[in-house]
């Protein structure tokens, strides 16, 4: 006898993270994996299951699975940024997935409201509505270009004339699969390209810049600021001929659709934006 399916309802959204403590996803725990039994003696996590308290898709599972009467919900994001990292400007898009779900009369704008006031100066949601099971595709499949501000500490203040000549120019990187995600991504050299878009050197630290930057889908942000030893070739530090640098906070501005080239050889936002649509 065939099980019929479940069924399903499909939430999108935007989220802003305004902290830098908070995963997108659960953070399990990488010794026990969050496994019932195997957790209550695991002493990397002590017995939690996880890294990390909550993460973006709880604070909005709970809420929008209480008042369908679901616990069940899967997260889709338009990719991801780091834990450390905070999604700034109109948000990241998503895609909240509610499994077998009681109540299909929601109203998102109470759901929505709940969320930000339970989570202000952390998470905030915007523009939830009902959408299709060919959005989560979408997301999971599209390349968006995207905006970054980076903070970076560098050995030596970098020269007016190097940062007027780097400003408006796309470079082509090749980056070799970083340190930090060797575990689970290929070694591999992957070619990426970054623009700088602009650079304010901070008035009261010497050794202190604010780099805004528009980076091909798949780029290692914070390897493309420090080179990471040769490994991001070039690196914003090279560009700027500052010595060392190390990216000592991110923040994503923007994501794009896919980036057009201008006639001055840069490249602008393909328009309408993505997600032009949401309230």
């Amino acid at each position: 006898m065939n099980t019929p399916p479940k069924a399903k309802l499909f939430v999108e959204g935007r989220y802003l993270k305004h902290s830098r403590d908070l995963p997108q996803t659960v953070f399990f725990c990488p010794e026990c994996k969050g496994h019932p039994r195997r957790r209550r003696k695991c002493e990397k996590c002590e017995g939690f299951g996880k890294l990390t308290k909550d993460s973006v898709q709880e604070l909005i599972g709970w809420v929008l699975g209480k008042a369908a009467g679901t616990r069940k919900h899967k997260f889709h994001g338009a990719g991801r940024e780091d834990v450390d990292v905070r999604m700034l400007g109109e948000g990241r898009p998503f895609v909240m997935e509610l499994v077998d779900p009681r109540d299909h009369q929601v109203d998102l704008a109470e759901i929505e409201a709940t969320i930000n006031s339970r989570n202000e100066g952390r998470l905030e949601v915007r523009g939830l509505h009902w959408t299709q099971k060919g959005r989560v595709r979408f997301l999971k499949e599209g390349t968006f270009a995207k905006e970054y501000c980076a903070r970076v500490e560098v050995d030596r203040r970098p020269s007016e004339e190097t940062v007027a000549a780097l400003i408006g120019r796309r470079y082509e990187v090749a980056q070799q699969t970083p340190s930090r995600v060797a575990h689970r991504r290929a070694d591999k050299v992957r070619e990426r390209w970054i623009e700088v878009l602009d650079v304010q050197l901070d008035p009261e630290e010497e050794l202190l810049l604010d780099v805004t930057i528009r980076t091909q889908a798949g780029t290692y942000v914070k390897e493309a600021v420090s080179g990471e030893g040769g490994m991001s070739k070039p690196s914003i530090a090279e560009l700027l001929e500052v010595g060392s640098a190390k990216c000592a906070s991110l923040d994503v501005l923007a994501i794009l659709d896919d980036v057009e080239e201008d006639e001055a050889g840069g490249t602008a936002p393909a328009t309408p934006g993505f997600g032009s649509g949401l309230s």
